[in-house]
C-alpha cells in the first residue's frame, strides 16, 4: 500500500511541468506580438512620411526650377512703371517731353564758405503724370536728397565752368534713386535749373 502513494507523487509531479511551459509560451507570444507591432507602426509611420521614396536629384531641380519660374511671373505681373508717352506724328518715334517745376526754391550753405546758393529746378520726363505725382508724393524725401548733394558742393567746384550741368546730372540720380526707393520707379529724364543765385 506504501508503494501505491509512491507512484502517484511522480504522476503528479508530471501534470505540474506542463502548466508552467504553457505561460512562458504565452509570454513569448505577446513580446513577439509586442515588437512586431511597435515596428509596424514605425514602418508605417516612415512609409507615410515619405522616408522610403527615393526621389532623384533632376526631380528637386526640376521643382526649384519650377518655383523660381513661379516667382518670376509673379514679379513680372507687378507693375512696371508708367508707359512713355509718344508724340502724335507719323515719321517720328520721338517721346512726348513733359515739364513740372518744383515750386519751393532749394537753398543751401557752399562747403567751406560763406556762400548761399539758391536753386529753382524743373524736371523733365518722358513718361505720365504718374512720375510728376510720385515727385509730388514724396516731396520731402526729394528736397532733402538734394539739399544734401547741393551741400556737397565746393568753392572749387563752383568755379568749373561744367559745374551746373554736372551738379543737374547728381541731383537727377539722386532723384530718381528716391523715387526708386518708394515708388520702384524714377522716370526723371533730365534736370533743369529755372533760377540759380550765389549769394
Amino acid at each position: 500500500m506504501s508503494s501505491a502513494p509512491a507512484a502517484a507523487a511522480p504522476a503528479e509531479e508530471g501534470e505540474v511541468k506542463p502548466k508552467k511551459k504553457k505561460p512562458i509560451l504565452l509570454i513569448l507570444v505577446i513580446v513577439l506580438s509586442l515588437i512586431i507591432l511597435i515596428g509596424g507602426s514605425v514602418f508605417g509611420t516612415l512609409f507615410m512620411s515619405g522616408y522610403f521614396e527615393h526621389k532623384s536629384e533632376a526631380a528637386a531641380h526640376d521643382k526649384v526650377d519650377e518655383l523660381e519660374k513661379a516667382a518670376e511671373d509673379a514679379h513680372s505681373a507687378a507693375p512696371a512703371g508708367p508707359s512713355k508717352v509718344k508724340k502724335d506724328a507719323s515719321e517720328t518715334t520721338r517721346f512726348e517731353n513733359t515739364y513740372l517745376q518744383i515750386d519751393k526754391e532749394f537753398m543751401t550753405n557752399i562747403t567751406g564758405s560763406k556762400k548761399v546758393m539758391v536753386v529753382q529746378i524743373a524736371v523733365m520726363t518722358h513718361y505720365d503724370n504718374r512720375v510728376f505725382d510720385n515727385v509730388k508724393k514724396h516731396e520731402f524725401a526729394v528736397r532733402s536728397a538734394v539739399l544734401d548733394v547741393m551741400r556737397q558742393s565746393t568753392e572749387a567746384d563752383i568755379a568749373k565752368p561744367e559745374f551746373r550741368t554736372e551738379l543737374a546730372a547728381k541731383i537727377k540720380t539722386v532723384m530718381n534713386a528716391m523715387l526708386m526707393k518708394y515708388e520702384d520707379f524714377g522716370g526723371i529724364e533730365d534736370v533743369f535749373f529755372t533760377s540759380f543765385v550765389m549769394q
